[in-house]
């Protein structure tokens, strides 16, 4: 008996360290962190409540909509102040890398209920690729990613670490600009160069722009699945003084995210789950950041053709082409209801 404890301890502290550390590696963007023995609003319950004791800080929950309601998912944003003190010297533009992610959502004719993280290691390579710091930010992103399949072994079931698709190596997350033949799309923009900046008067300084962003975000109308138009903010982060995040989602996108990532999966569907897709949800929610670098402060988003390759390559150049218009979309309608063009 003592042997098999001992045994268990050892495999669930191989778990929670898991490391990343070899370059030839394959990193998924998301990792599978467990497969829960319960429903899922159990999960995501028994989820909250260990939340609750974790050094991790929870920003917001958001319900995504499935097409059809044929599946469940939430996603839980989260931030770690143990990161985000050893990033604290690192430019406000890669404050996307501290926006963490787990999804809680079900799949298969039973319906499973599974929780994955957006793996905080990868996202660590490609916003910190150029850092003098460098080593030290990916070994803080390692540990906070050991928090986070730390936090679901109080959960019932078994406890994973699996790398998902779309997976790449350390070098490929360092250089990214897009995938394959798709890099084009993306116009070979790395992270910085697909930040676009919104047209907004920041003449009245930092925490005004903030302001005036957040109230124009409110005011657009939410369209349904058929149209971009309309954000929700699913949350609203000042994790430093010269940098806020905004959280948006709204059907559209959701939407798009969840059939692109389908469409391909044909051994993966059934027609009581006809959309695997829904293990991609931890991409969400989509950014909006406000940053001050010196004097000038600058409103920005992302490329979104950059943001699906980084999420959602593994649908394949096909899925792409098919869905050519659906980023200029996205990025648009963000524009457009932070102008308050809506």
């Amino acid at each position: 008996m003592k042997a098999r404890l001992r045994m268990a301890v050892i495999l669930i502290a191989a778990l929670v360290s898991a490391p990343l550390s070899h370059a030839a590696d394959k990193i998924g963007i998301f990792e599978s962190i467990l497969e829960s023995s319960r429903s899922f609003s159990e999960t995501t319950a028994a989820l909250e409540s260990a939340l609750q004791i974790s050094p991790l800080q929870l920003h917001a929950t958001h319900d995504v909509r499935v097409p059809e309601g044929a599946h469940q998912a939430r996603v839980f944003v989260l931030t770690s102040p143990a990161y985000a003190k050893a990033a604290a010297a690192e430019s406000p533009r890669t404050i996307s890398a501290q926006i963490l992610r787990i999804a809680v959502y079900t799949q298969g004719d039973e319906h499973t209920t599974f929780v994955n993280m957006a793996n905080p290691v990868a996202h660590a390579m490609v916003f910190y690729a150029k850092s003098s710091n460098y080593d030290a930010l990916i070994a803080a992103a390692r540990n906070v990613a050991a928090e986070m399949r730390q936090l679901v072994t109080a959960l019932p079931g078994t406890a994973l670490s699996e790398q998902q698709e779309p997976r790449r190596s350390e070098k490929h997350y360092r250089k990214f600009k897009g995938d394959g033949p798709a890099r084009m799309m993306a116009k070979f923009r790395n992270f910085e160069k697909s930040q676009l900046s919104v047209d907004v008067d920041t003449s009245e300084g930092f925490d005004a722009t903030v302001d005036k962003v957040a109230v124009a975000l409110k005011a657009g109308t939410v369209s349904d699945a058929s149209d971009s138009t309309g954000w929700e903010t699913v949350t609203q982060i000042r994790l430093r003084d010269d940098a806020v995040y905004f959280g948006l989602t709204n059907p559209y996108i959701e939407d798009k995210m969840i059939r692109i990532n389908s469409r391909f999966r044909g051994d993966a569907k059934s027609e009581l789950a006809p959309y695997p897709g829904v293990d991609h949800v931890s991409a969400l929610p989509t950014e909006v950041l406000i940053v001050k670098d010196g004097e000038e402060i600058e409103v920005l988003h992302y490329g979104q053709m950059w943001r699906m390759q980084l999420y959602f390559w593994d649908s394949g150049y096909r899925a792409f082409t098919a869905n050519v218009g659906v980023p200029g979309k996205i990025a648009n309608s963000i524009e457009d209801a932070i102008e308050n063009r809506n």
